[in-house]
């Protein structure tokens, strides 16, 4: 193998890359007319735009119709719970009100009778607003505190100023805000003379 020209090495080499780059060009130019032939047309891919944006339209349109029944049961909802917010309460009034019905219906009644019916329709009162959440203020000998207390006098008093010494109408929180505020005198300190 050693006795072949050199020359012919060299010119078989030339040969074979030319057969290769000729290989590379031909197989590239079938890649690019196969190219051509798979891409779609302008109007085909119009179309298919077309289909999408229409897709996209009518998915955008579900999408309003949905917000737009969501936002109206909601709206309903709200004035639902406004109507009947009080229902729950109401219906622990109902048996308030027939017991003092029953207390003006009966005609024999003496103070006693008349009395324990009214101590048993306070209980009922008093378990209606506990089940709604309604409390109490009765702040005497409490610090004054200007949200749940509404002063209505002062007056020179003993003990540290500020403090009340009177409840005049108790107040009453609803979930701990003030539906009505305490009428008390609270005291001041005394003035020397």
């Amino acid at each position: 193998m050693q006795d072949q020209d050199p020359t012919l090495g060299a010119e078989v080499k030339a040969d074979v890359e030319l057969v290769e780059n000729s290989a590379a060009a031909v197989q590239d130019a079938a890649q690019d007319a196969a190219g051509i032939d798979t891409l779609p047309s302008l109007a085909e891919q119009l179309r298919a735009a077309e289909l999408k944006a229409a897709e996209h339209h009518d998915a955008w349109l579900r999408a309003r119709a949905e917000t737009e029944n969501v936002r109206r049961r909601a709206q309903e909802d709200i004035i639902k719970a406004g109507k009947f917010a009080a229902d729950k309460f109401a219906q622990s009034m109902l048996p308030v009100k027939d017991s003092l019905e029953a207390a003006l219906a009966t005609e024999n009644a003496t103070l006693e009778t008349f009395r324990e019916g009214v101590e048993l329709t306070l209980k009922q009162l008093v378990s209606a607003f506990t089940g709604a959440n309604i409390t109490e203020v009765n702040p005497v000998g409490e610090k004054f505190d200007p949200n749940k207390h509404q002063a209505i006098s002062a007056l020179e008093a003993d003990g540290e100023p500020n403090t009340v010494i009177t409840v005049l109408q108790k107040g009453y929180l609803l979930n701990e805000r003030t539906m009505r505020p305490a009428l008390v005198v609270v005291s001041k300190a005394k003035t020397t003379a």
